[in-house]
């Protein structure tokens, strides 16, 4: 007979489960040492993230859903580990934490979060390499891991959706609403994205998934739980907002993706910049608006391909 689950989320672990946890993970700890010093990182997607000393993170998962998504993460990690030429996290244990409840203690990606740094041109072509590795894995191995498949969103239903978005963003004086014009119904209808060319996406390449150096190189990427098997322009679009149009077109012209999957990143990117926007503004939590005006800053940067061609026919 099955034991029933626990409904809603397990309570958010403290410093001490922590320290308990870690210890006898830790070369060097005893039963009576105090262990490595933790310290909480930040608390999303279902999972609560601890700094453990300086050379290691532990995520830990609070519902059963995020557990599924940790263990098919280990895995996934594995997979792209050779392909894509950055740094992807090695997890030196995990386990659960409590009933059904996933953890995974992973080494530190050295440098910082790309949300505090700047990618430079040879970290352009560091997310190019990047890009390439994922067109490079086989769907079919991806599949057999039981990463999901995700059918592409539709354009129209986003510009639309954008639309009502920037008559909110004009009524607040955040955005120009003649800015999204460039996007008609016809365009929207010509980026569609092909029946074919599905590939393994981490769907979640914003600043705080990058690992930077000072120098500018892209030299980790973070954050695989959400992976799909489908459209890649997803990604583009991620780094769009995240490091700016020019970049991520650069980048992903640079990893052999033609006009057609760039022009369709770039407003994927763009309009879900100014719902996410005007959504926050419309939110009474009173969380910051910085982000986002950056991120929608970053994503509608002008780029030179929508000003020196129409939108092309070609795939």
């Amino acid at each position: 007979m099955s034991v029933p689950r626990a409904p809603g989320p397990a309570p958010a672990p403290t410093a001490d489960t922590v320290r308990r946890l870690v210890r006898p993970l830790i070369a060097g700890s005893g039963p009576d040492d105090a262990g490595p010093e933790v310290r909480p990182v930040a608390e999303s997607g279902g999972h609560t993230t601890w700094w453990v000393g300086g050379r290691h993170v532990l995520r830990l998962t609070r519902d059963h859903e995020a557990a599924t998504r940790a263990r098919r993460e280990l895995r996934v990690r594995d997979l792209v580990r050779p392909l894509v030429g950055v740094a992807v996290p090695r997890s030196v244990a995990h386990g659960d934490w409590a009933v059904g409840l996933a953890y995974t203690l992973d080494t530190r990606v050295p440098g910082r979060s790309g949300e505090a740094r700047d990618v430079s041109a040879v970290g352009e072509a560091d997310l190019a390499g990047l890009l390439t590795g994922l067109r490079e894995v086989s769907v079919r191995q991806a599949e057999a891991l039981g990463v999901p498949r995700a059918e592409p969103r539709s354009l129209e239903e986003l510009r639309e959706a954008a639309e009502r978005a920037v008559g909110r963003l004009a009524a607040e004086d955040e955005f120009d609403a003649g800015n999204l014009a460039q996007l008609t119904r016809d365009a929207a209808g010509r980026l569609a994205a092909p029946a074919a060319g599905a590939v393994l996406v981490h769907h979640g390449l914003g600043g705080g998934h990058l690992v930077v150096s000072a120098d500018g190189r892209v030299r980790g990427v973070l954050g695989w739980t959400h992976a799909v098997v489908g459209d890649p322009a997803e990604d583009i679009a991620g780094l769009a907002a995240a490091v700016g149009a020019p970049a991520a077109v650069r980048a992903a012209t640079l990893a052999g993706y033609g006009a057609r999957p760039c022009l369709r990143g770039l407003w994927l990117a763009r309009c879900d910049t100014v719902i996410r926007l005007a959504d926050r503004l419309a939110d009474q939590a009173g969380r910051p608006l910085a982000p986002l005006r950056n991120q929608l800053l970053r994503a509608w940067e002008s780029i030179l391909l929508e000003r020196a061609t129409e939108l092309p026919d070609d795939a």
